[in-house]
């Protein structure tokens, strides 16, 4: 098959990016052909990409319909397989072809003009389908705007519109949860076109165990940003009555924030921001690591995260938010708290940081489940199979 990919960035950046450059890979490895359809360069693992997609095309800053068209021409695809793209010239151009169209559903910003589901002043997640009240009292129509320059951007309600309504007329929507299935059902997308195929992690170092050790490790990985609740999780920390070290991985803007919070609460001696640092660092982490805090306040789509920490049979903590019910059972694998619930986070950490026998248990359960359910090789044979069928489908009509 020829595959032509879509996305706003050519590069490393995050998960979405790390999900379309692994999938291709593998999907090249096993013989098809991948094109590229991208947005600007985030300068990052830049000849890694170049080998994976041989044929790429740039999209401008203006209209891009005759950007499309030339690459569709000179690709020619049997798929076409669209990632995160908000410019509408190009999906207007995609639905007009006639080719088979499948998009993966990373996160809210099809259907969400704040693009994530969640009041940043309120915290609350929201549960309403795009509608008039997302410009009053949401006041979505104004939101942060990340590409420099005016700290602030507008977004029209009526292209929302029309983006759902051109996303509608895609072949499949590929969601990675239940919840994000729900979330398209609930905006008048077509069940029959939705499938989930949740984004697996490579299999862990399978010889990696924590030793559960005295040290009372507790880990959060992840950027530190207002809807991940850093700052909820370290109130959380103040109430566990256990000795513990909690060490913070990861970076963002809200981490000077979450910094002074913790020197507040006097517990600047037991957390430690940490930054980004290297997979095989991370590793020695996990070895000593006796729960995983996961405290997202944002409807996470299914936070990736989990899965990862479950390959070396970690138990994990995290607030009942978005898909993280789909892989983290109560009791389980974990403990599943009550959305922003301080006092039961902290007496589920302090249960697992007292209880060692039952947090072994619970982190092979984890590991049990993703090795059962989140199979790469399984991963990708199953979009290999997607894009077969809708192919074939469409070839009927």
């Amino acid at each position: 098959m020829k595959i032509l990919y879509v996305h706003e960035r050519f590069g490393a950046l995050a998960g979405a990016e790390a999900n379309a450059h692994i999938t291709a890979t593998e999907l090249g490895q096993r013989g098809h052909q991948l094109g590229l359809l991208h947005g600007p360069s985030t300068g990052k693992n830049e000849a890694a990409w170049q080998a994976t997609f041989p044929f790429c095309a740039p999209l401008g800053s203006g209209d891009n319909a005759a950007a499309v068209s030339r690459a569709v021409a000179d690709f020619q695809p049997d798929a076409v397989y669209v990632h995160k793209m908000a410019d509408l010239s190009v999906i207007q151009t995609l639905v007009s072809s006639g080719i088979p169209l499948l998009r993966m559903v990373h996160d809210h910003d099809i259907y969400c003009m704040r693009s994530y589901k969640y009041n940043y002043f309120t915290r609350k997640i929201c549960t309403r389908v795009a509608s008039p009240y997302c410009i009053f009292p949401c006041l979505a129509s104004v939101v942060k705007n990340s590409g420099g320059g005016f700290p602030l951007k507008w977004v029209s309600y009526g292209e929302k519109k029309r983006e759902i309504a051109l996303n509608r007329q895609f072949d499949r929507m590929v969601v990675v949860t239940t919840y994000m299935r729900d979330e398209l059902l609930h905006h008048g997308f077509d069940a029959k076109r939705i499938e989930i195929h949740a984004p697996v992690p490579r299999m862990g170092d399978p010889n990696l165990r924590s030793n559960f050790s005295d040290r009372n490790l507790i880990i959060y990985a992840g950027q530190i940003i207002r809807g991940k609740g850093v700052d909820v999780l370290i109130e959380a920390l103040a109430q566990v009555k256990t000795k513990f070290e909690c060490v913070i991985l990861g970076d963002g803007n809200h981490r000077t924030f979450c910094e002074n919070l913790a020197k507040k609460l006097g517990l600047a001696d037991r957390i430690h921001f940490k930054g980004f640092i290297p997979q095989e660092e991370l590793k020695g982490y996990y070895r000593e690591c006796s729960v995983v805090a996961l405290s997202s306040l944002w409807p996470e789509p299914i936070a990736t995260i989990g899965l990862e920490v479950m390959r070396y049979a970690l138990p994990v903590v995290a607030f009942d938010a978005g898909g993280i019910k789909d892989w983290l059972g109560d009791g389980q694998n974990g403990f599943l708290v009550p959305w922003m619930d301080r006092t039961q986070f902290a007496l589920r950490l302090d249960q697992l940081l007292n209880d060692k026998s039952l947090a072994k248990k619970m982190g092979e359960a984890g590991l049990k489940l993703v090795s059962q359910r989140y199979d790469f090789d399984a991963y990708i044979g199953d979009l290999e199979n997607m894009f077969a069928r809708v192919i074939a489908e469409k070839s009927k009509k």
